[in-house]
């Protein structure tokens, strides 16, 4: 009889903190608020380099059949980027909260950029959209806390640029973020699967520092203006007619079977591979453009690719 009342206690004792857990689901959250500069810069970009990317066919392809003079058209000189853009683009984050009635945060808003739409980050706990759903340059997100890290889903975006060289995502992308702060540092580090035009997912990580002064963002509306495109051309490459293919080559010693992407180019492996079709460069290409005014890296161990 005692063995019972003591186990019946154990078993009330078990049940009262399984309950104060979960009533106080907020302890291990992070206050995520406020302005926030990036750290890394931009890095710099060539036509047709996309060495890192699991392109499969179908993404290659549709790279190299982009023009840069397309950004010049009219109707697609204020097109927006998509979230995938936090990655790319150069400025810092002003994060900000909604509360609801009660005070519980409803979600979280990333605040835009000149060329970003803001993402509106919901924390209510709603459905993601139908598939059939509209795609737009923000896309639809939702997030949730994986203990202290924020955890947010971005689906129904149009198609964007990965790099803004025509390295594209198509719309049926999904970006999967986590947001992990350090103190006065914030990490984003993010996930793209692609079933369209990645063969495998795409990583990224992204550190931002936390300000109490404001951020680098160019907000304000994009202005439209006459580029001078030719009306009733679309600028591209047809297949086998980009002229930029061999540029990483020229420029940096490249072999173009790197530049062009893939899986393979993802993983340090691959370097053995191009190993003996790589020969240093004989002097610093792009110096100060982009890099903090040094050079960019120099050859690697043995004369090998850049590390």
């Amino acid at each position: 009889m005692l063995g019972q009342m003591v186990i019946h206690k154990r078993m009330k004792l078990s049940l009262t903190l399984l309950l104060l857990a979960a009533s106080v689901p907020g302890l291990a959250e992070i206050d995520l608020s406020g302005g926030w500069a990036a750290l890394n810069p931009d890095d710099i970009l060539l036509l047709a380099d996309y060495t890192g990317i699991p392109f499969n066919d179908a993404g290659r392809a549709k790279g190299l059949s982009y023009s840069q003079s397309q950004l010049s058209e009219p109707e697609r000189v204020c097109v927006l980027y998509t979230q995938v853009q936090l990655f790319a683009g150069p400025f810092g984050l002003k994060i900000s909260k909604q509360t609801d009635a009660g005070g519980k945060i409803a979600a979280w808003v990333l605040g835009g950029w000149e060329d970003r739409a803001p993402m509106t980050m919901w924390m209510d706990g709603r459905a993601q959209e139908s598939k059939y759903g509209p795609h737009d340059r923000s896309g639809f997100t939702t997030g949730r806390w994986d203990g202290d890290v924020l955890v947010s889903t971005t689906t129904h975006m149009k198609t964007g640029y990965i790099r803004r060289n025509g390295a594209e995502h198509s719309d049926q992308a999904v970006l999967t973020i986590r947001y992990l702060r350090h103190g006065d540092l914030l990490t984003l580090a993010a996930t793209l699967i692609d079933p369209i035009y990645l063969s495998e997912p795409l990583y990224w990580t992204r550190t931002f520092r936390h300000t109490n002064g404001d951020v680098a963002q160019l907000e304000g509306p994009c202005v439209q203006g006459d580029e001078g495109v030719q009306e009733g051309v679309v600028p591209h490459f047809l297949p086998g007619q980009n002229p930029f293919l061999d540029e990483m080559n020229k420029e940096f010693h490249i072999p173009v079977i790197a530049s062009q992407g893939g899986a393979e180019t993802m993983y340090p492996e691959f370097r053995k591979k191009i190993k003996d079709a790589f020969t240093p460069v004989e002097k610093c290409l792009h110096c100060g453009r982009n890099n903090g005014g040094g050079p960019p890296p120099g050859p690697g161990p043995g004369g090998g690719p850049p590390e």
